[in-house]
């Protein structure tokens, strides 16, 4: 009998992109296709995506995309992913819903059959039989997977958490995780984003009451609420307490009310007649009166609430009596943009609030010992995380008896084959961050954000030279340009000295019997170069232009 392979793509090592193949013999299937966002240092980038070059080259044997939940980092990457991988997609009602949306925004909605699967429901393709199980997430219809092969059971738990009293649909189905913990489950690939945090997650319901306390102390006061704009359950407890207090909502951001409104064509979200409102409608009640819900927790630049707190939304300005609630954790790398946001609204005067109006979508460690003593897994195999999140999950895992050599911390690209005789890594395949900048989609590289990078850290200078033509004589030049580097109305003399060394440079390549371009601007550039640095310590961008006439 063959070995089943596990092969991660993405979704180690950082928050986002989370995307796995698990192939046995001629069939592979794929679980999730998401994307992540741009770091400080990826400039001009607008998103990430996993590179499925391994899946491309497989694709006759690609069966279809399973996924586990609606949010970007596990749906984001598909309009991109199944131009190249077209192959069906299995999804619960929410999150079909929402890739369905994302779908028709791109002009793809003739693209890839989709399939709506009831929880409980098992799909079978090639010999793979997936089988979706209730869970619960920050938002609505979260599933885990179990994964049945020839070689053996594999859960996978998407991200989830244990929440006994959910706002909307009914708690983790734990007796199935049992059950099929009891028969035997050959491997778990469990969320680790929350495996550092000790204890249990609290219920989404306990924000619910954090709200009710917030409306009650600042019944003077219009209340903003910022949070993510797929919590659907967060933003049914704020329409619910906004009700109970007699207030008007309005929503605001072009995401949150994509995905609001797709949850109520779906009867995911109760959003009640006469109480939600249009932005322009809420001027007509009372400040006191209304609620503002929008995007932009996480200090994103164009988001709602960053526009808000930098007085240019058309819509919205900030009053002193205003009290700003920010419904979130600041995802990692986004503490600086949120804390901007905080200050920004708090110099306007008004109150803000980011302390106990949040609770994870993710579970902690008492949640995990829960599952992996409930399915009992002969091989762990730590997902959805930093490095750090996977390593806190081994150990876990190795407290509760598994052994050190049964939990694989995997790379990117790495091939797991296992079954119940071993487990061992055997190869690895093309991996990596696919960056898109607009319209382009892998257009831009290392060598490119390179240059970025320098350019924004030093600027740019260019030299330019005309040479005649027949003779290679220097008949004008060289005049130097400068971006970004210094301004020039108060350095003409350290410009004027620039234009010396690249004329001197050019000189001596010509009185060296230098006549090949490409040699003199490499001159240009080396002499350049080494003034600048000795004179500025700088060390620009030096780009010589060589024209003939």
């Amino acid at each position: 009998m063959s070995k089943v392979r596990v092969i991660p793509l993405g979704g180690l090592d950082q928050i986002g992109m989370n995307i796995t193949a698990f192939e046995y013999e001629d069939d592979i299937i794929v679980v999730d296709c998401g994307l992540a966002f741009p770091s400080d240092d990826m400039l001009g980038i607008d998103l990430v995506i996993p590179d499925v070059t391994y899946l491309e080259d497989n694709i006759e044997k690609v069966r279809g995309i399973f996924i586990t939940h609606g949010h970007e980092d596990h749906i984001g990457a598909l309009p991109y992913v199944i131009r190249k991988v077209n192959v069906p997609i299995f999804g619960t009602k929410l999150t079909m819903a929402l890739i369905n949306g994302k779908l028709e925004e791109q002009g793809m909605e003739n693209i890839a059959k989709r399939k709506i699967v009831r929880y409980g429901q098992v799909v079978s393709v090639g010999k793979f039989k997936v089988e979706f199980i209730r869970t619960n997430h920050s938002i609505v219809d979260a599933a885990a997977f179990a994964i049945t092969t020839p070689a053996g059971v594999i859960v996978h738990t998407g991200d989830f958490k244990v929440d006994y009293t959910p706002v909307f649909g009914d708690p983790i189905n734990l007796s199935r995780f049992a059950e099929l913990g009891s028969r035997g489950v050959l491997a778990l690939l469990c969320d680790s984003t929350n495996a550092i945090r000790e204890g249990f997650t609290m219920s989404e319901s306990t924000v619910g009451r954090s709200f009710e306390t917030i409306f009650a102390e600042n019944a003077n006061s219009r209340i903003i609420v910022a949070t993510f704009a797929s919590n659907v359950d967060r933003v049914q407890q704020i329409i619910n307490t906004a009700v109970r207090f007699g207030r008007k909502v309005a929503v605001d951001g072009r995401s949150m009310i994509r995905i609001l409104g797709t949850a109520e064509e779906v009867g995911y979200i109760n959003m009640p007649e006469g109480v939600v409102v249009s932005l322009e409608e809420l001027r007509n009640y009372p400040r006191e009166k209304t609620v503002l819900i929008t995007t932009g927790s996480q200090g994103e630049s164009m988001a709602s609430l960053s526009r808000i707190a930098a007085s240019i939304h058309r819509e919205v300005s900030i009053d002193p009596t205003d009290v700003i609630i920010l419904s979130s954790t600041p995802i990692p790398g986004n503490e600086k943009a949120v804390s901007k946001v905080i200050n920004d609204l708090s110099a306007q005067g008004a109150k803000v609030i980011f302390q106990d109006v949040h609770v994870s979508g993710h579970a902690c460690q008492e949640e995990i010992k829960l599952i992996y003593s409930l399915v009992k897994p002969q091989y762990a195999i730590p997902l959805h995380g930093e490095y750090r999140h996977r390593q806190a999950q081994a150990s876990i895992a190795a407290d509760l008896g598994i052994a050190r050599e049964n939990i694989f911390l995997l790379e990117a690209g790495d091939v797991l084959e296992l079954d119940e005789e071993g487990a061992a890594v055997v190869d690895k395949v093309p991996n990596g961050k696919v960056l898109v900048d607009g319209l382009g989609v892998g257009d831009v590289g290392n060598i490119v954000l390179r240059d970025r990078q320098l350019l924004a850290r030093h600027g740019i200078l260019i030299v330019v030279s005309v040479f005649e033509h027949g003779t290679n004589k220097l008949v004008s030049g060289p005049d130097v340009i400068t971006r970004g580097f210094v301004y020039v109305r108060e350095s003409e003399e350290l410009m004027e000295e620039a234009r010396e060394v690249a004329y001197n440079a050019i000189s001596s390549a010509v009185a060296q019997g230098i006549m090949d371009w490409v040699k003199i601007k490499a001159a240009i550039k080396e002499e350049l170069t080494e003034f600048l640095w000795k004179r500025m310590r700088r060390n620009p961008m030096v780009i010589p232009i060589i024209m003939e006439v």
